[in-house]
């Protein structure tokens, strides 16, 4: 997991310091809205050629990573 996250950069050059990936101009966000939007993979990687499957691993992670520390979540936004 240690290695995935190495794979999210910050830059406050680079979309006003998002966390994306390997300072490509390819936020973690985005990453996660597709998913999230139902892309697969395969569809993913081919609209950015840039991104390599192990990129989609550290978006996850790094969601997962924040996520980690919640202990409650009041409501969720819709």
């Amino acid at each position: 997991m240690h290695d995935l996250l190495q794979r999210i950069t910050f830059d406050k050059d680079v979309l006003c310091g998002k966390p994306v990936i390997r300072g490509l101009r390819i936020s973690v966000e985005m990453i996660l809205e597709l998913l999230a939007k139902g892309a697969a993979w395969e569809e993913i990687l081919e609209d950015y050629p840039e991104l390599e499957p192990d990129d989609l691993r550290a978006a996850l992670w790094y969601a997962h990573y924040l996520l980690a520390g919640e202990s409650v979540l009041d409501r969720v936004p819709v």
